[in-house]
């Protein structure tokens, strides 16, 4: 009987596995390939969206399609704005401390006007990765619409006011978040210092 070391390394020898690894491999050199170049990134993702929605325009159909990548972008963007470390659970683990009496050891991640200590904004979900899971849900949805099953009967305008209101409820509970917290997950509004300008 052979060991699952042996197995694994046959399996490893096999032309269609070596294939599908160099495949793989390449793919990731490509990803790597575009990482830095995010302005082109975004643009080529924003034509693809074009490309989608001039497709649902035509043929007008694929509704159920269109709705379900709005929501699942939206999602996206809201982790994409949500930080790392929810600074509601940290503000309520530490209230639970000082009620317990227990020695209070800093909890925050974030700027916080007591210390002054600057904290940087870590993002739950990373620009990179928002790009290549939204990008790939609209290749998906492109690909979708060329499936006649997806296609599924449905009154459009109930499905785009529905998806307005989500958009302003959440976006609105989101700005409040931000607010409340005092953080910021853009880059623009912050103040920048010169390397001139420390002591």
């Amino acid at each position: 009987m052979q060991d699952s070391s042996s197995i694994g390394d046959s399996i490893r020898e096999q032309p269609a596995f070596q294939q599908v690894s160099k495949l793989a491999q390449q793919y990731q050199a490509q990803l790597d390939r575009v990482t830095p170049h995010t302005f082109y990134r975004w643009l080529a993702t924003s034509g693809l969206v074009l490309l989608f929605m001039l497709r649902i325009f035509t043929i007008q159909a694929f509704y159920i399609v269109t709705y379900a990548l709005g929501i699942y972008l939206l999602n996206l963007f809201l982790a994409f704005l949500q930080p790392k470390f929810d600074p509601s659970l940290e503000m309520d683990i530490a209230e639970s401390e000082v009620e317990e009496g227990a020695p209070g050891l800093p909890t925050s991640t974030f700027n916080s006007d007591k210390d002054g200590e600057f904290r940087p904004f870590i993002r739950r979900l990373p620009e990179f990765k928002f790009w290549y899971s939204a990008t790939r849900a609209v290749v998906f949805s492109i690909f979708a619409t060329f499936i006649p099953p997806f296609d599924i009967p449905v009154y459009w305008p109930i499905l785009l006011m529905y998806f307005i209101i989500l958009f302003t409820i959440t976006m609105r509970r989101q700005i409040a978040h931000m607010q409340k917290y005092k953080y910021l997950p853009w880059d623009f509004a912050k103040t920048k210092y010169s390397a001139g300008s420390r002591k």
